[in-house]
This record gives C-alpha cells, sequence and structure tokens, in this order.
C-alpha cells in the first residue's frame, strides 16, 4: 500500500507540472497583466511593472519565477484587491470544502439509501417513483433549483408566518456578527441542498446499476441456492461489491466540485473559491487565476488517488501494485 501511494504520488508530480504550465501558458496568453496601466496617466508605469514582473521574458522563464515563488509561499499580489493572492485562495477553499463536506456526505447517504432500494425491489411502484425523481434532480439546472429552493423555504415561509427574518438565510455561510451554530446552520442549508439534489440524483442511478449488476452476479445465486438470508445477501455481498464504486465516483465528483461550485455560490453570495474564480476572471486577475488553478489540479488528483484507495479498500478484488 505504502509502495502504490508512493509511486501514485510520484507519478503525479510531472501531471502537475505539465497542468501547471499549460495553465500558465493558456492564462497569460488571453490575459494581459497590464490591461489597467494601458492609456494611463503615467506612461513609464508600464515599464516599471513589465521589468518587475518579468513580463518581457519569454513564458517558460515567467512560468518557472512564478513556479519558484509559489513554492516558497509567495502566490504574488491580485490586481483587483491588491491583497495577497494567498490570503484569496485559503479562505475560499476553506468555505468551499465546508460546502462539499456537508453535501457530499448528505447525497452519499440518500444516494445509497435510494440506490438500494431500487436495486433490490426493481420495477416497483417506489423504484419508479425514485427514477423519475432522479431524472427530474439530474435535469434541474442548480441556478434555478436554487432559486426555487429560496422562494419556497425562505422567501414564502416569511411572508406567511410574519417572521422579521427568513427561516433559513440564503446570503453567506454567516452573519456579519459571526452567529453561533444555529445561525451557519440557517445558513447553510439552501446551498447545501441545492448541490445535494443533483448528486442524489446521478449516485443513486450509478448505485441502483452497480447493485443491479451484483445481484445477477454467480456469487449471489450461489448464496441464494445455499439458504443464505436475503438480508444478508444485500447487505454483506452485493452492497460491499458496489460500495467500491460508489466510493471512487463520489470521491472524484467531489475533487471536480471544488472548481465546479461557480453556480451555487453566485447564487448565495458565498466567497468560495467558484466565486473567486468567477471575480477573477471577469476582472482579468491572472495573478488570481494561475494559482487557483494549479490549487484546483492538485486537489483533482489527491481526490483522486484516494478514490483509487478507497476502491482497493472495499473491493479485495483490487490489488495494489
Amino acid at each position: 500500500m505504502f509502495t502504490y501511494i508512493a509511486r501514485r504520488l510520484l507519478y503525479s508530480i510531472p501531471v502537475v507540472f505539465v497542468a501547471s504550465f499549460l495553465l500558465f501558458w493558456a492564462v497569460r496568453t488571453v490575459f494581459d497583466p497590464l490591461a489597467k496601466l494601458r492609456g494611463g496617466p503615467d506612461p513609464g508605469a508600464i515599464a516599471r511593472v513589465t521589468e518587475r514582473l518579468g513580463l518581457d521574458r519569454s513564458i517558460p522563464e515567467q512560468y518557472w519565477r512564478w513556479l519558484a515563488s509559489f513554492a516558497t509561499g509567495d502566490w504574488g499580489v491580485s490586481s483587483r484587491t491588491t491583497g495577497p493572492v494567498l490570503r484569496l485562495i485559503l479562505p475560499a477553499l476553506g468555505t468551499t470544502l465546508q460546502l462539499i463536506v456537508w453535501g457530499v456526505l448528505l447525497a452519499a447517504v440518500i444516494a445509497l439509501a435510494v440506490g438500494v432500494y431500487s436495486a433490490v425491489r426493481q420495477y416497483s411502484a417506489g423504484d419508479l417513483a425514485f427514477t423519475g425523481l432522479s431524472y427530474l434532480g439530474i435535469a434541474m439546472p442548480p441556478f434555478w433549483l436554487g432559486l426555487i429552493l429560496i422562494q419556497f423555504l425562505a422567501a414564502w415561509p416569511q411572508e406567511l408566518l410574519g417572521l422579521t427574518d427568513p427561516p433559513l438565510y440564503f446570503v453567506g455561510l454567516h452573519s456579519p456578527d459571526g452567529g453561533g451554530p444555529l445561525d451557519y446552520l440557517r445558513h447553510l442549508v439552501l446551498p447545501v441542498l441545492t448541490l445535494t439534489i443533483g448528486l442524489v440524483a446521478s449516485w443513486s442511478r450509478f448505485t441502483r446499476a452497480t447493485m443491479l449488476e451484483a445481484l445477477t452476479s454467480e456469487y449471489v445465486r450461489t448464496a441464494r441456492a445455499k439458504g443464505v438470508p436475503r438480508r444478508r445477501i444485500v447487505v454483506r455481498h452485493a452492497l460491499r461489491t458496489a460500495l467500491g464504486p460508489f466510493v471512487s465516483v463520489t470521491a472524484v465528483d467531489a475533487g471536480l466540485l471544488f472548481g465546479g461550485l461557480v453556480v451555487t455560490e453566485q447564487i448565495f453570495a458565498i466567497q468560495g473559491m467558484g466565486r473567486l474564480f468567477l471575480d477573477s476572471l471577469l476582472a482579468g486577475d491572472v495573478f488570481v487565476l494561475v494559482p487557483w488553478t494549479l490549487v484546483i489540479a492538485v486537489v483533482v488528483i489527491v481526490f483522486n488517488l484516494l478514490a483509487d484507495l478507497a476502491y482497493a479498500v472495499l473491493d479485495p478484488r483490487v490489488r495494489l501494485r
């Protein structure tokens, strides 16, 4: 196991280098770091900034210079906020991590329960109902779903009950004064639900398919022929087999979500990685976009590694070499 992890980490190093260079090249080619200075009152400012940032050098030279600073903790200064990039990305990463942890845990529990039920009771009324709801959940775009949840769970209850504040908040993850655990929970429910419904819809269909495949396999038919109780067959044999691919898909999707929550964070005004990317993109802030993409690439690689390890632990037929 240790050798496998070390080998995967070594394989990941050149992947990170290649990905970060391509991202650096793409961002530097598309965006002009001196755009705000062009046409300004000080014509010499462009020359001074060009020399200070090394923008007159080739792209590979600029990349290695930036990578050396990045490795020492100097991630540069944002042209949008004039603050250190590190102080922008780390809080945003922590905020997005909170959304993903709660959303993925909740979605995994519900998706497993729904998927197992649908597979065990295939073509029953409950299975058909969950199938229809899953298709509905997959079809609903996050921006529309978030607005519907705000209207049904926050705006209308506040109006009907005559409350001063809505029962569930829909701006940020904390009140301006900080608040307590209950305040945090009231902020968390709506964005987590927006994230969870889509995940449950897709993961429950995946669980149903893997469970059906396991329930029709030869070892399950043999267990049935030997008189093993149905509950034991489902839980100890079929579910254990289906858990491997499920955890693998869950871990990969969780890694991709770090950079994919743009819509959800924008709707609920949450200062996470998705909103940071969108704000930086609209402002042409290359000094944030480059380290942002590298952080996301590292997170995706780490979660892929965790998915492989979890798959091997849950399915003994998979051997790590």
